[in-house]
């Protein structure tokens, strides 16, 4: 049974990682996927190996113009939008005394303002259209708790979580449900990155830090982008109905809130 047969989705950030593994799920479950990422390639790479149900449309979610060209970009292309995964996002780290007011900036920029401002031109769009509509926001498990070096991205997961709650309030008057996803720490190549950070500030060597969480799971690893599709599919579709303004904790026993 195809649980999406008919919808048409936008996943940003959907190039690589998690983000491109929703497209293939959702694609498999019989929706239409626009994949949008900053770096086009990317995304064309993955737009060409899911195959005909799915286009590439580059976005930069920092910037509004960019955001309107994508949403209509992916109108014009499918008729209309039913579902919107806010996936795009990125990790800072650093002692609380080195943050940089720049990379402060950019990361609300990228994981709270493009969350907002994405969320709004295609909730506007579905208003207009009279769409019942699903978007998903992408949290974590950092949303829900600080961390002594994550200072800066632990807020943004945190504003993301708030962000869900109030868009699903203002939004569910018109049929549209707002509800997010924090998954814990899930494995890929953006874990490079992430340990890079904690070598540098915990003096660790390179791999530690990704074992030592992975080994804290309660679950035993660390997840997979495999995971959570099964918590994306199910918020986008319509055994969700009269599920609002909730964020669901998909990390291996984690976090229980």
């Amino acid at each position: 049974m195809t649980r999406l047969a008919g919808k048409s989705a936008l996943i940003t950030g959907a190039g690589r990682g998690i983000g491109r593994h929703f497209a293939e799920e959702y694609v498999r479950q019989g929706a239409r996927v626009a994949i949008a990422d900053i770096d086009i390639d990317n995304a064309k790479i993955a737009a060409n190996s899911i195959g005909d149900e799915a286009i590439a449309i580059n976005m930069d979610v920092t910037k509004q113009d960019s955001i309107d060209e994508g949403v209509d970009q992916v109108i014009s292309a499918f008729g209309g939008i039913d579902i919107l995964v806010n996936n795009a996002a990125v990790f800072t780290a650093s002692p609380l005394i080195d943050i940089d007011r720049d990379d402060f900036q950019q990361v609300f920029d990228i994981n709270v303002a493009g969350t907002l401002f994405t969320m709004q031109a295609v909730a506007k769009h579905m208003i207009d259209s009279k769409r019942r509509g699903k978007i998903i926001n992408m949290a974590s498990q950092a949303g829900r708790r600080g961390e002594a070096l994550v200072a800066v991205y632990c807020a943004t997961k945190a504003a993301v979580i708030s962000l869900t709650q109030s868009a699903g309030l203002n939004l569910i008057k018109h049929g549209i449900n707002v509800n997010a996803i924090a998954p814990g720490v899930v494995d890929g190549e953006h874990w490079d990155g992430v340990d890079a950070f904690f070598a540098k500030y915990e003096n660790k060597t390179p791999g530690q830090k990704k074992q030592e969480v992975s080994n804290a799971v309660p679950y035993g690893r660390m997840g997979k982008p495999e995971d959570l599709s099964g918590m994306a599919v199910f918020l986008a579709s319509g055994d969700a109905d009269y599920i609002v303004a909730q964020t669901y904790n998909v990390d291996g026993g984690q976090w229980m809130s």
